[in-house]
């Protein structure tokens, strides 16, 4: 009797087992359509409560990373839509996050190293044909923009009309492709200027010090009494403390000169000449984490987040070694960013609530 038992429950299991491998297909299909629905086809912005919000869709660096695509932070404001960088991959993070990118407004970019602007060609056409832009994706920047935009609208051009011809006009309307640029200039005796000042909305370009890349910004964003400003990349800077004074979130750029020096030896111990000359190089124009919360504390802002980390540590032991001090040296909310992380200020409160979007 024991043995039949056991026969028949061996041939059960092997049945549901059969069956659940038959049907894991259609498992997977499924899956495949709630995440559709509840990632990229959501609209987060219309779950948020009027204020600023920092989304981050980028955290890296020119490093190859896993876990980190290029730098890139979303900036909302109400209901408006603003991206700071685009970097590899940061496109699809955007999409993945909710952000529909037909609610862009403009991208805004800090400076035109490479890592920086890489990911203009994906993000201008999910602009254009996932978003239904009747009119380019504008590209706000310092003088040079224009040759930026130039340079990604010859290289998607063919791609362009392949699309049009693919979907029709009606789908990819021909007004619809590409970028514009929309370029301003600081004058030698300034050291910001207003670019966007709307609808209670008030965006502030600011110089930056990445030598020898000039142009180099950073940006400020008021909206109904809360701040945020984006450093791009700079060492430090008297002049973000200055535009940062007070603000509620500062977003800074961070690279560990510990680790890029290991990174270095490690190169030349290999006979790597070329990678060893970058990393000691990097560590010029780029800010030291307790430096900049030096920066957070003199300026007085409320709340700093890091970014674009360079080496691209992952979240967990490597965070100590890289923040060093850092966390002593400022004593407000310090956040170690990663990709799909929001921090929300909303209007009318001192509030700062943080959540991923991505897990």
């Amino acid at each position: 009797m024991k043995r039949r038992f056991a026969i028949a429950i061996a041939i059960l299991v092997s049945v549901l087992v059969g069956a659940a491998y038959v049907n894991r297909g259609e498992i997977a299909v499924v899956l495949v359509r709630r995440r559709a629905t509840n990632t990229i086809f959501r609209d987060t912005i219309g779950t948020l409560p009027d204020g600023l919000h920092a989304a981050f869709c980028g955290t890296g660096s020119p490093f190859p990373s896993l876990d980190r695509s290029g730098p890139c932070l979303a900036v909302v404001a109400g209901d408006r839509l603003f991206i700071v960088d685009v970097g590899r991959g940061a496109a699809d993070i955007i999409a993945r996050m909710g952000l529909q990118s037909g609610r862009i407004e403009a991208v805004l970019l800090t400076h035109f190293h490479s890592d920086h602007i890489d990911g203009l060609g994906q993000l201008g056409e999910l602009h254009w044909l996932a978003g239904g832009g009747q009119a380019p994706l504008v590209v706000i920047g310092p003088t040079g923009v224009e040759r930026v935009v130039a340079g990604f609208n010859e290289v998607h051009a063919l791609n362009g009309t392949y699309r049009t011809a693919h979907h029709g006009p009606a789908i990819a309307p021909p007004s619809g492709f590409g970028l514009v640029a929309r370029p301003f200039e600081i004058a030698d005796r300034d050291d910001s200027v207003v670019v966007l000042d709307q609808g209670g909305l008030r965006v502030t370009a600011f110089t930056v010090d990445h030598q020898p890349v000039q142009p180099a910004v950073g940006y400020r964003f008021d909206y109904k009494g809360r701040s945020v400003v984006v450093s791009g990349d700079t060492a430090k800077s008297r002049n973000l403390v200055r535009v940062a004074s007070g603000a509620d979130l500062l977003v800074h750029e961070a690279m560990s000169p510990r680790l890029m020096g290991m990174l270095e030896e490690a190169a030349r111990a290999s006979g790597r000449e070329s990678p060893a000359h970058l990393f000691h190089d990097a560590r010029a124009y780029h800010t030291a984490p307790w430096d900049a919360a030096d920066e957070a504390t003199e300026a007085r802002v409320h709340a700093l987040a890091f970014t674009h980390f360079i080496p691209p540590i992952p979240k967990g032991p490597l965070e100590g070694p890289f923040l060093a001090d850092a966390r002593q040296r400022f004593s407000g909310p310090l956040f170690v960013a990663r990709d799909g992380d929001l921090l929300s200020l909303p209007a009318g409160s001192g509030d700062l609530v943080e959540k991923n979007l991505l897990d």
